[in-house]
Parts: structure tokens; C-alpha cells; sequence
């Protein structure tokens, strides 16, 4: 019995790793001619290319372009047409002066007008220098989410790679498992066929008990596979029918160099996204402020008028005093100011671009103090796990040295089954602890490579 609860637990553990697996999926072992193999490079750049995210980041950054082409044509002048059509009084020059002129119907005749205003902005106290100055911070804001969004990308595929990485080990782990049980399981019969006293028909019932296991839990891992597979096409923009396969065979720690803490922090503030959406935000911020604050100034401008009027049947009046609305050619060009004064609106405006800004000095704060903690984490994490996987290299050799032994001693007939169990359960324990330790590593790099802000691939901006 306490034999059979070793194998339980032995057959619990293998499962648990699977199912605990964030992504456990692989195609076929067999690549066919026309399945699509991919790198992991392959699989960023693919999924950078047809992320509906990036899409909608570009859409922001497109729309900020145009706020900015906006704030810039605030800078040209502006010209206001307006032309009338309708009926007009007929006039004659030697009414001008009649007080008692009737209007009568049979007397309209028509006229036609036409008036154009231009405005020429000279100087606006940073109103218009202003607002360009926070559209085109806006807009690196704007490409940094972007470029934070293929970060987040580019760690999410990486996860799915590593994690397909993983199950396949995994499974191969289950599958060498159970050919040793199967070979057990053969001398077993043969022995107790012999009437051998090493062996009864218990160690039979464990055995075909723990095989059991094994191939239930490899029933499993087979459809977690398949839903895997169909997210990762997902993630790609592949059909659910399409055929890839990932060419990476085995799961591995990289030969490359792992900087210091105080590297990682110093690249992070240099190139990762958030860092300089902060501080494009808050120039961006302050500049709103202070465009918000030119409101309380007058806005200097030139300004040109011109005016036509026409109507049949009615005199023209030459008299620089007297402007006839229906009969008439005049024009002039003017300096002017257009002040608006308000009671508490500008000033309630300023405050909250004001608090704005104050908001984004906080966030500013905490990104200063949690982005260094995140990358710790990851730090730390990656540093356990590659002392973890050496540990347990060593363990699961061992263990695997001590299962052959086991197996050996009992085809002879001179050991029990009970050391095959127990070396089983060792091996599978401490080779599962060691690829689980490999794929943490791989994860800890993608994520502090995500944390620092490393660009996934060029192709992807």
C-alpha cells in the first residue's frame, strides 16, 4: 500500500506540472512538408504584424497627428465668405432726402452681395505655440503606448513558444516513464510466470495502477495541446486549420551574458515605454497649462474686409458717409485685438490642466519606485531559477542512474520492485523540477526584457 501511495503521488506530480503548464501545446512530432516552422523571432514578428493592439495604437497616433496639423493651421489666416440673393427697394439718388418714401411691391427689384473677412493671427500669448507643443508630445505619447503594447506582445508570445517548449519535454518525460514501467511491467509477468519469489501479484497491480495513471494524464496533456495550439494560432492571426510547427526541439538556458540589477534599471530608464510616456506626458501637460493660461490675454491679429453689393433699379450713392447695403464696393485692412473676458471659467480651466498635471507627477512617483521593484522580481526570479536547474540536473541524473540500476537488478531477479517505484518517482520529481527551472529562466529574461524595454523586433515598429 504505502508503495502504491508513492506511485499515486508520483503520477500526481507529473500531472500537476502539466496541467499547470500557462500554455501546454506542440503539433505533431513529425513535420510534414507543408507545415509552417517557425522561430520564436517568427512567431514576434507574425504576431506583430496582425495584433488588432498595434492597430488601434496607431489609430491614436494617427489621430493626435491630426490634432497637431490642427493646431498648427491655427496659425494661417482664416477667411469668412458669406453671399446673399433676395429682393431690394428700388432707389434713386433724389429720394436720398425723402422722409415720407413708401415701399411698394411693384417697386422690388433684386440685388446680390457678397463679403469676406480674412483674419491674420499675429500674436496670441502662446495659445497657438501651446497647443502645438502638447499635440506633438501627445503624439510620442501616443507611439510610446505602441511601442508598450508590442512589449506586452512580444512577452505574451514568448510565454506561449516557452510554454509549447515545456509540454513537449514534459510529455516525452510521461512517455519515458511509462516505456520503463512497460519493461517493468513485461519482467514482472515473466518472473511471477517463473514463480520467482521477488516478485507477487501486487507489484503486477501496481504497475498496471500507475500505467493507468500515466495514460490518463497523457489523455490530457494531448487536449490541452490541441486548445493550446489554437490560442497560439489565435495569437499569430492563423485559421484554426492552418499547419505550423515551432523549430525549436528542446528547452534550453541561453549562453548569454545576464547584466547586473543596477544595468537592468539604468536600460529600463532609458528605452522602457512608460518611462518616456511620462515624460512626454508632462510636457505635454505643462504645455496645455500654459496654454490655458494665454486665455487671459487679448489675441492680436490683422484683419482685412471686403464688401460687394449690387442692385438693379437702385442709384449707387458716392458718399464716403453713407453705405448703402444693397449698392456698394468698400474694403479695408485693420489692426485689431479680440479679448474674452470671463468670470472664473479661464481660471477653473487652468486648474484642471493644472491637476492634470500634478496627477501625472504622481504616476511619475510611482512608476520611479515600482518599475525597479518589478525588475528585482524578475531579477531574482531569473537568478533562482538558473541556480535551480543546476541543482536539479545533478538530481534527476542521479535518480536516473539509480531507475536503470533498478531495472537492471530486477530483470536478474535480485531486487524488488519497490526501488523501481521509488526511483521513478525521484527521477520524474527531479527532471520535471529541472525543465519547470528552465522554463522559469526563459520566462524570467522574456520578462525582464519586457520590464527594461528591450525592442522585440525591428520589424515590429
Amino acid at each position: 500500500m504505502a508503495h502504491f501511495m508513492k506511485v499515486s503521488f508520483l503520477t500526481m506530480a507529473i500531472a500537476n506540472v502539466l496541467i499547470s503548464t500557462p500554455i501546454v501545446s506542440q503539433a505533431a512530432d513529425e513535420t510534414q512538408k507543408n507545415k509552417l516552422v517557425l522561430s520564436l523571432d517568427d512567431c514576434i514578428r507574425i504576431a506583430l504584424k496582425s495584433a488588432p493592439e498595434l492597430g488601434e495604437a496607431q489609430a491614436d497616433v494617427e489621430a493626435m497627428a491630426s490634432k497637431l496639423d490642427e493646431a498648427k493651421s491655427n496659425r494661417f489666416p482664416q477667411i469668412e465668405f458669406k453671399a446673399l440673393f433676395g429682393p431690394a427697394q428700388q432707389a434713386r439718388t433724389q429720394d436720398l432726402f425723402a422722409t415720407n418714401k413708401q415701399i411698394r411691391l411693384n417697386e422690388l427689384t433684386w440685388f446680390t452681395s457678397a463679403d469676406a473677412t480674412l483674419i491674420q493671427p499675429l500674436y496670441t500669448f502662446g495659445k497657438i505655440s501651446e497647443n502645438m507643443k502638447a499635440a506633438g508630445h501627445g503624439i510620442e505619447v501616443d507611439r510610446s503606448r505602441k511601442d508598450q503594447r508590442a512589449n506586452e506582445i512580444a512577452l505574451s508570445v514568448k510565454e506561449y513558444y516557452f510554454g509549447l517548449l515545456l509540454a513537449r519535454e514534459l510529455k516525452e518525460l510521461v512517455l519515458e516513464v511509462q516505456e520503463d514501467l512497460n519493461k517493468a511491467r513485461r519482467t514482472a509477468q515473466k518472473l511471477l510466470d517463473q514463480d520467482s519469489s521477488g516478485v507477487d501479484e501486487i507489484d503486477i497491480y501496481k504497475l498496471d495502477a500507475f500505467s493507468g495513471e500515466v495514460s490518463k494524464y497523457l489523455e490530457e496533456a494531448q487536449k490541452g495541446e490541441s486548445l493550446a495550439m489554437a490560442a497560439l494560432k489565435t495569437r499569430l492571426g492563423f485559421p484554426g486549420d492552418s499547419r505550423i510547427e515551432i523549430s525549436n526541439q528542446r528547452l534550453a538556458i541561453d549562453d548569454k551574458m545576464v547584466p547586473t540589477y543596477e544595468t537592468f534599471v539604468d536600460q529600463a530608464r532609458g528605452r522602457r515605454p512608460e518611462f518616456r510616456q511620462i515624460s512626454e506626458g508632462l510636457k505635454a501637460r505643462s504645455a496645455l497649462v500654459e496654454a490655458a493660461k494665454a486665455n487671459y490675454y487679448p489675441d492680436i491679429f490683422l484683419g482685412a474686409l471686403f464688401s460687394w453689393a449690387y442692385a438693379d433699379d437702385r442709384d449707387h450713392i458716392h458718399n464716403p458717409y453713407i453705405t448703402d447695403q444693397f449698392q456698394h464696393v468698400n474694403g479695408g485692412v485693420a489692426l485689431g485685438a479680440r479679448w474674452k473676458l470671463d468670470f472664473g471659467i479661464t481660471r477653473s480651466k487652468v486648474a484642471g490642466e493644472q491637476a492634470q498635471y500634478n496627477r501625472l507627477l504622481s504616476t511619475k512617483q510611482f512608476a520611479d519606485a515600482n518599475i525597479p521593484l518589478e525588475i528585482r522580481q524578475h531579477y531574482l526570479e531569473l537568478k533562482e531559477a538558473e541556480n535551480s536547474s543546476k541543482a536539479t540536473k545533478s538530481a534527476y541524473t542521479n535518480a536516473k542512474k539509480w531507475v536503470v540500476a533498478a531495472l537492471a537488478n530486477f530483470d536478474f531477479g535480485v531486487g524488488p520492485a519497490k526501488e523501481i517505484f521509488d526511483g521513478l518517482q525521484a527521477y520524474s520529481l527531479m527532471r520535471s523540477d529541472y525543465l519547470k527551472s528552465i522554463y522559469n529562466y526563459n520566462i524570467a529574461r522574456a520578462k525582464l526584457e519586457y520590464a527594461t524595454g528591450e525592442t522585440p523586433l525591428d520589424t515590429g515598429k
